[in-house]
């Protein structure tokens, strides 16, 4: 049933799906065969066989078998341009108030749209041929774009490329240069690979409005007091600078996508329907989908949450732009950019994600969780003997479904990491997580450390020393500092819970503890499983021997020599931002006071769904 038309026919605003795929966690085969579809589905459509295709699918999905789809279709053809369009108008409007009126009745819709049928069948000649049945017409395929990511900025450039055409043809150092420093606008048309440069002009203009030149048939200026009235009056020249809450509210509509959120409950909500129309009218919409496994959406957090540190800093996506991400998941045969001392994982280690996605709704599960395994096979399929001939643009029709009707996100947690080194030089590395932090004992390497780590593994044990403070979670939502000693080889902390009871607001932390056992045939050891539920943990090594710790899977995220770090939940940098300016005016106010209190707090990565959450 088509609840409404496409919108890249319908609205004057410009949509297209972005189509990411990372080269390096993707074979070569599935790349091809991504790029091949998505050309074969961008092949260029005339905009009759687009107006008649909306047409016709529009009026099968109100009518049913009584549409004469065979008459529609040779009534459309004999048509000129110009009633086409005026039909495809006519249907476009009908879909749109049945879909805009609250409690509209299908049987007003469908006899709207019955006598379209009539009438368009009425340029036909008169006879008694039997109705054309029900035929299978696919919509016209979306605007897709299809990109290997092969940079960590690539996302923000893309999106702005699509914003501002006219940015093509720059460098790409151009697009990278600060937006704080200057305005968009002055970038793109001040380098000199865009346009030509900007010369400064000298004004003679006063800006009073007795000094303006008067045109040959004015009369000239009165006397008295009229003449010293005008001398008083001048143009206004100030370019009046945004208040603080116009910049909030532009960050503030473009953060976490659903809303705010209530101040004791965090994620995992259902997505919110549409609302009445926003403060910001933004003219782009951008659908990002993402093709892999968990280490795609790291990737993913890392470039979302620069691009609302720009947005901070300077506004210029968030007003402009529509943006709504997507999730398929994809396993290839052969995974790259595991850890080697990792053991092996499985789709349900690489995809904790999609799984939860999966069982929180059973749309997700059943249209978009079957393309893990579908697409690799699809890529290794021979292909058609005839390359010209596509018939069958399968994924190309799941990707456009998923984009029209997934429209109900899922927003998950991210978390902040600030790691601390042995070398008191090196600087601290911070970095943001979505699914997964692991942190492994790291191998002694010269001599003397190697004897060492020898003697007191024999002593205490393998691993190494950890204080671990963190909070605990309390059934009454109140925080609990805690402290331990323990020593371990290694932990791992979850972001995404294996059981969908639980809620998405936790950590849940598993540190391998090394318990020494005293008995009559000497001291032996045993490996413990020690759990807990934080959102705030402190993890440091009293022996400064460092460990290394691997973000989202990936292990081109790792960061070696690491003998301190600190995970918490991730803010919202807008709300950073707010804050700071907040405590300059009150330095001794200590909780959330004024727009502060009402600013989304943590930053989350809204994925949409079908259903969303269904409780």
């Amino acid at each position: 049933f088509l609840i409404s038309p496409p919108s890249f026919l319908t609205l004057p605003a410009p949509h297209r799906i972005f189509i990411f795929a990372d080269p390096e966690l993707l074979s070569e085969a599935i790349c091809n065969a991504l790029v091949t579809d998505m050309e074969a589905a961008q092949v260029v459509q005339s905009p009759r066989a687009c107006m008649c295709s909306v047409i016709i699918h529009a009026m099968q999905a109100a009518l049913g078998e009584g549409c004469d789809s065979s008459g529609l279709k040779a009534s459309l053809q004999d048509m000129p341009l110009g009633e086409v369009e005026h039909w495809f108008q006519q249907v476009v409007a009908a879909v749109e108030s049945a879909g805009q009126e609250a409690g509209a009745d299908r049987g007003q819709h469908a006899a709207r749209l019955g006598k379209i049928h009539q009438d368009v069948l009425s340029s036909l000649q008169a006879g008694n041929a039997p109705l054309g049945g029900l035929q299978g017409t696919p919509l016209p395929n979306p605007n897709i774009s299809f990109h290997l990511w092969t940079e960590d900025e690539q996302l923000w450039k893309e999106l702005v490329l699509f914003i501002r055409p006219a940015a093509q043809s720059c460098e790409p150092e151009c697009l990278s240069q600060e937006l704080d420093t200057f305005e968009m606008q002055d970038i793109l048309s001040g380098c000199e690979c865009c346009r030509q440069p900007r010369f400064s002009v000298l004004s003679t203009d006063s800006g009073i409005e007795r000094d303006l030149p008067l045109p040959a048939e004015e009369s000239p200026p009165p006397c008295g007091t009229e003449l010293e009235h005008s001398r008083l009056h001048r143009k206004g020249g100030i370019k009046k600078k945004p208040s603080p809450l116009e910049s909030v509210a532009f960050l503030q509509a473009g953060c976490n996508a659903a809303g705010l959120k209530p101040p004791g409950k965090l994620q995992r909500r259902p997505g919110t329907p549409p609302g009445p129309a926003a403060l910001l009218q933004r003219l782009h919409t951008a659908r990002i989908q993402l093709l892999g496994d968990d280490r795609v959406l790291g990737r993913l957090a890392q470039a979302y949450h620069s691009l609302r540190k720009r947005e901070t800093r300077r506004a210029f996506l968030t007003p402009r732009l529509n943006l709504q991400f997507y999730y398929i998941p994809v396993v290839a045969e052969h995974c790259v950019f595991l850890q080697q001392d990792q053991p092996a994982t499985g789709q349900e280690e690489l995809c904790e994600v999609a799984t939860y996605l999966g069982r929180a709704d059973p749309w997700y599960e059943s249209n978009i969780n079957t393309l893990c395994h579908m697409i690799p096979k699809l890529a290794t399929m021979p292909s058609s003997p005839s390359k010209h001939l596509v018939t069958d643009l399968f994924i190309t029709d799941v990707i456009a479904y998923y984009a029209r009707m997934g429209s109900q996100p899922v927003c998950f947690q991210l978390y902040a990491v600030k790691m601390f080194f042995n070398d008191p030089a090196q600087e601290p590395a911070e970095d943001v997580f979505l699914t997964e932090l692991r942190a492994q004992v790291q191998a002694s390497t010269s001599p003397r450390e190697l004897s060492l780590t020898k003697k007191k593994a024999a002593l205490d044990g393998p691993g190494v020393d950890l204080t671990v403070t963190y909070t605990k979670v309390m059934v009454s939502d109140r925080a609990k500092e805690l402290a331990l000693a323990l020593r371990s080889t290694g932990l791992v902390m979850k972001a995404i819970p294996a059981d969908e009871a639980e809620e998405l607001e936790c950590l849940n932390v598993t540190i391998t503890e090394i318990i020494r056992i005293n008995n009559l045939s000497g001291r032996s050891f045993s490996a413990v499983a020690n759990r807990l539920r934080t959102q705030h943990i402190t993890i440091r090594s009293t022996e400064q021997r460092p460990f290394t710790v691997c973000l989202d899977k990936d292990s081109r995220r790792t960061f070696r020599n690491v003998i301190s770090l600190e995970v918490s939940p991730c803010l919202e940098p807008s709300y950073c931002l707010q804050k700071t300016r907040t405590t300059k005016l009150s330095l001794h106010e200590t909780e959330d006071v004024g727009l502060v209190k009402y600013m989304p707090k943590s930053l989350l990565l809204p994925i949409n769904t079908f259903a969303g959450v269904i409780q």
